[in-house]
């Protein structure tokens, strides 16, 4: 009873945080700071706004760590402490419809502009996919160009007479569709848990034993570690040599060890390294929902993808159809006389031609997905495909196939490893 004592002395005597007003936060340093003091205490910046008006190079680092403060400081009061603003959600709200105005001045301008922003696109996709960092960029774009379109459908085209309250209301219904569709699909996409939350963990060295297991049963068989998870037509078919291992009796689904999540994971599932989690049967990770699309959340994404470019095929129709009248859509898109002649006609004229470009985007990725899903396969294995030259590209590189080839890579593997046998014999 007497060593219980201190414990209650020690309960008493450690201080209570003092609760947070509206524009207080703890910072990234563990401190209390206040949103009026976004710009003191910042050397890096201070550094580089000296070298930049002495027209001296700044270093990567410090541009790094002067954009880690940026984003850790820019919040927004709220009730029990300020909330933090992901600094990539800000240059869609800003730049898309300055970048829209300014196209809509003049049709080359409208050329330079529609062109530069797909190739900022992928600038900006690449840079934050190498370094495997999560953005809300995209789904920032995606979402406010779905909103910036709605308004100036109602602000420039409705007004013009030729859209009736059916054709609005049908458009507005495909709208709130695909918010919906958007939602259900950023739901969990099926993330494995780590078995450490609910049951006892694997040891490191019952890790190392399916390891080595896996290792052991395919030094006989070269070429399975590669082809063995990617046949996902056939899993009955897989040869013993596959790199994952089976739990329990044979008819039971094929596991393999995730290091990186500590845990077992079932076939198909993968490590996304953007999510930092692995995911039962992961297609891919969509920049556009900044989340994984797996077997939880595929069919909602497909169904997004669908409603979008019926939504966007029919709204490019209505705009069209008012601005350039008594002509058919394919034609009034690449022949419109005069829209240039008045801006509102001009503005809605370039809001087409950017639906049209992301409107084709998201088709090649609808028409993937539908042959990815003939072929029963996901989109990473299909890329795992290419990359170990398990699979061959088919009709100019829509479908890769990685059944058939699969097969003859296992055909003669198999032939050159019982060719090795007789050898090893006669020299043994």
């Amino acid at each position: 009873m007497g060593s219980m004592k201190p414990v209650k002395t020690n309960k008493a005597e450690e201080p209570e945080l003092e609760p947070l007003c509206c524009c207080e936060y703890i910072d990234r340093n563990g401190e209390k700071n206040h949103v009026a003091a976004c710009l003191c205490d910042c050397q890096d910046l201070d550094e580089g706004c000296d070298r930049w008006i002495t027209c001296k190079s700044v270093q990567p680092e410090t541009c790094e760590r002067i954009m880690d403060t940026i984003s850790d400081r820019l919040r927004i009061p709220w009730l029990r402490g300020a909330k933090k603003v992901n600094i990539s959600i800000i240059p869609p709200l800003v730049l898309l419809p300055v970048f829209l105005r300014v196209a809509s001045w003049h049709f080359l301008l409208g050329g330079v502009v529609l062109t530069s922003l797909p190739v900022l696109a992928l600038w900006y996709y690449y840079l934050t996919h190498r370094r495997k960092e999560q953005t809300l960029f995209f789904l920032s774009l995606g979402l406010f160009s779905l909103g910036y379109m709605y308004y100036v459908f109602l602000q420039e085209v409705v007004p013009k007479g030729r859209v009736g309250p059916t054709q609005l209301a049908l458009l507005t219904c495909g709208l709130f569709l695909i918010l919906l569709a958007l939602y259900r699909a950023k739901k969990n996409p099926g993330y494995l848990r780590n078995p450490a939350s609910n049951d006892r963990p694997l040891s490191s060295g019952q890790a190392e034993c399916l390891t080595r297991k896996g290792q052991e049963k395919t030094k006989g068989f070269p070429g399975a570690e590669s082809s063995g998870s990617l046949n996902n037509r056939t899993l009955k078919d897989e040869p013993k040599g596959s790199s994952r291992v089976l739990v329990g009796s044979p008819t039971k689904i094929k596991e393999d060890w995730c290091a990186k999540c500590q845990l077992v994971r079932p076939a198909r599932a993968w490590h996304c390294r953007i999510c930092g989690i692995c995911v039962r049967r992961m297609d891919h990770h969509c920049v556009w929902i900044n989340s994984c699309v797996g077997e939880s959340n595929h069919q909602a994404f497909i169904l997004a993808l669908s409603i979008f470019l019926l939504t966007s095929a029919y709204g490019i129709t209505l705009t069209l159809d008012t601005i350039c009248r008594d002509r058919s859509v394919f034609t009034a898109l690449f022949y419109c006389p005069g829209v240039y002649a008045d801006y509102s006609s001009a503005l809605s004229f370039t809001c087409v031609w950017y639906s049209v470009i992301i409107t084709a985007g998201m088709a090649y990725i609808f028409l993937i997905q539908l042959i990815n899903i003939s072929y029963n396969v996901t989109e990473r294995e299909v890329q795992q495909a290419l990359r170990q030259k398990t699979g061959r590209r088919l009709l100019c590189g829509l479908i890769v196939d990685t059944d058939s080839f699969i097969q003859k890579t296992r055909e003669s593997a198999l032939l050159s490893h019982y060719k090795k046998k007789p050898k090893q014999k006669a020299m043994a």
